[in-house]
């Protein structure tokens, strides 16, 4: 029968909640495995079962909260229809040459054929237009400005 000492227990649940943060991407697993990590080390020190648990529940947790708040201090990420990091056609001009009483319009863009709706109030008038975001296979543009 094995004889594993509190700090192999620590080091498995460690170990555990690495693989399982690696399988759902889940950040904070890795906080609590840093609180596991305490725990081991304190078992390693020689500390008793109720120290290597407060030690694990201090930096585990601790770590957990101020991961939470450092991530709620940042501002909100733009959606991915809308966020040119994800998709390069943001920002990128198309010109139409007359708009459908819809809203809508058909334009070349990159050697094909693109269906385009004003994304904005009013009524589109034909000229340059900026691409603002994209609903599936429909470019949502806005006038362009003029310099």
């Amino acid at each position: 029968m094995l004889d594993l000492s509190a700090s192999t227990w620590w080091w498995l649940a460690a170990g555990a909640l690495v693989a399982a943060e690696l399988a759902s991407g889940t950040f904070y697993l890795l906080m609590l495995a840093l609180g596991c990590v305490a725990g081991a080390l304190a078992a390693h020190a020689g500390l008793g079962g109720t120290a290597q648990i407060v030690a694990a529940a201090l930096l585990g947790g601790g770590a957990t909260l101020a991961w939470h708040l450092k991530r709620s201090r940042q501002p909100s990420a733009v959606p991915a229809e809308r966020n040119h990091d994800v998709n390069l056609d943001i920002g990128q001009v198309v010109h139409v040459q007359a708009w459908a009483e819809d809203g809508s319009a058909r334009v070349q863009y990159r050697g094909a054929a693109w269906s385009v709706r004003f994304a904005h109030p009013g009524i589109p008038k034909p000229g340059e237009h900026v691409i603002e975001a994209l609903n599936g296979n429909e470019l949502l543009v806005a006038p362009a400005k003029k310099h």
